[in-house]
């Protein structure tokens, strides 16, 4: 069974009060000139609000450098955003002082691109899975040891064979397995996975998924699950936000967002995945987006997409678009929006949207 058929759809979590609850996140970083080049401010995540319920999977896509690993950074606070609020739990992050922070983050754990990279060389891998649990003094030695034996069994890997292994007699995948049983060691709500699965192979990848939906649904995760691929991310989220240099173009849920897209990023995203038409056996060849993102330092005015968006006006230019909801849980950041709803945009007040309630 695939990711897709384990998946808990959306609706599942709809009601439920946030998790974790982002508003206004900002995170820029100075940049001194040097060797000809321009100095400024790099502006990695602009005014990014949204939200995380218990058991949901919310996936963060867009290009290389659209700022989804420093977004989710300023959410555990390394370094804090500049502006904005992060509450976890009904906590506001950015008010916690150092150690009630350490506290915090006890529930928000990370899975990284580079298994390797976050795993320290020199040490067996059960003592790589301990590690946590005793920097928050948790439990015995007994108990550690009881409870290293489970979460490694619980990611698919055999205590006994690889207990005393040390990361460079792993393979990739079983080092991510390490790497996952150490981030759920202290029984988190929240996992965040940076390109948790992009350096597996296809066969690989598809076994991670896997292990994160059934961690999901046994352990009642949830996860913020950051990647550039989209036909990745649909696999494992129940909604899915898309960012364009900084800024989130379009949230939605997965298989509405990927059947009907209302950005012209989006949609350009979409068009880049190759895929065969299951009607005609034909294959689809994928679309380049056309020209380089901006600089973050000097990032276009108005909507930060359209120098290189073919719906691009000059309203897009003289106005930011902010994130507005056009159908049921669904919201966009475009003046133009696709699938011929610019005419919802300009009904008055308690009209019905295409697809759903008034627009917001």
């Amino acid at each position: 069974m695939t990711a897709v058929d384990e998946r808990v759809e959306g609706e599942a979590v709809r009601g439920k009060a946030p998790l974790l609850r982002a508003r206004d996140l900002v995170q820029e970083f100075p940049v001194r000139a040097a060797g000809g080049v321009k100095g400024g401010v790099v502006h990695a995540v602009s005014n990014v609000s949204f939200d995380i319920c218990a058991g949901e999977t919310l996936g963060v896509v867009g290009e290389t450098g659209s700022g989804k690993s420093t977004l989710a950074r300023s959410v555990i606070q390394a370094p804090r955003p500049k502006s904005g609020t992060v509450e976890f739990q009904g906590q506001d992050l950015m008010t916690l002082k150092r150690g009630d922070l350490k506290d915090a983050r006890r529930q928000m754990q990370m899975v990284y691109q580079d298994p390797f990279g976050s795993l320290n060389p020199r040490w067996r891998v059960t003592e790589l899975v301990e590690e946590p649990m005793i920097g928050y003094g948790a439990g015995n030695a007994d108990w550690r040891r009881a409870r290293v034996a489970e979460l490694l069994d619980l990611v698919g890997l055999d205590p006994t064979s690889y207990g005393r292994r040390r990361p460079h007699e792993l393979s990739g995948g079983q080092a991510q397995r390490v790497a996952i049983a150490r981030a759920i060691a202290l029984n988190p709500a929240l996992v965040i996975c940076d390109e948790a699965v992009s350096s597996l192979d296809v066969l690989i990848q598809a076994q991670v998924l896997n292990l994160f939906e059934k961690l999901r649904r046994e352990l009642d995760l949830a996860y913020l699950f950051i990647s550039h691929d989209l036909a990745l991310v649909k696999q494992v989220s129940d909604r899915v936000a898309v960012m364009y240099l900084g800024q989130l173009a379009e949230v939605g849920p997965a298989e509405q967002m990927y059947r009907e897209p209302l950005h012209p990023y989006t949609a350009a995203l979409l068009d880049s995945i190759p895929r065969v038409d299951a009607a005609t056996g034909r294959a689809h060849r994928p679309t380049v987006l056309p020209g380089e993102p901006p600089s973050p330092i000097d990032p276009p005015s108005g909507c930060r997409f359209r120098t290189r968006c073919p719906k691009a006006e000059q309203r897009c230019a003289d106005e930011a678009p902010q994130l507005r909801e056009l159908r049921p849980a669904h919201q966009v950041a475009c003046h133009f929006p696709l699938a011929g709803l610019e005419e919802s945009l300009r009904r008055p007040a308690g009209a019905t949207a295409v697809g759903g309630p008034a627009a917001g």
